[in-house]
């Protein structure tokens, strides 16, 4: 458990590398209320379905022999790219000044790919991380979770 209070106000991220959900909170520390604020969904089918035909062919000098050139992972793209999305939109609303904290829950890799994209100053609003996925849970799922990661420190 973590001395980390959710604050009224305070913003909560639930995100994998296809749903974001942002939230607020409108209750207290002790009494959390979130709140959907913004959800956003990305279509991400898999790489299969997303691919073109198949590798291309790297020709080296005479004489050496041709090799495959790998296939991109088009999902893990795909990912890449909307967690720059709603790091930007993070970006954005620390700079206007719309977000005093967050709270971003999201899986590990979801949470590296973010950390590299905020901003100073959005970093400087993030009060904690939870490495959980809880995108597909209603939000009395969210707010114990939080509840059992975080303690209010007044």
């Amino acid at each position: 458990m973590t001395n980390i209070a959710v604050h009224n106000g305070a913003w909560v991220l639930v995100g994998d590398g296809r749903r974001a959900l942002f939230l607020q909170n409108h209750g207290d520390p002790d009494l959390l209320d979130l709140r959907v604020m913004e959800a956003r969904v990305d279509e991400n089918p898999p790489t299969r379905e997303q691919g073109s035909d198949a590798p291309g062919r790297a020709y080296g000098t005479a004489g050496a022999p041709r090799s495959a050139v790998e296939n991109a992972d088009w999902h893990e793209l795909e990912k890449e790219h909307f967690a720059r999305a709603i790091a930007e939109r993070i970006n954005t609303a620390a700079e206007a000044g719309e977000l005093s904290e967050i709270v971003i829950i999201a899986p590990p890799r979801v949470l590296g790919d973010l950390r590299q994209e905020l901003s100073h100053k959005a970093k400087s609003k993030v009060k904690g991380e939870l490495d959980k996925d809880l995108t597909r849970h209603p939000l009395p799922e969210i707010e114990k979770a939080l509840a059992r990661e975080f303690r209010a420190e007044g």
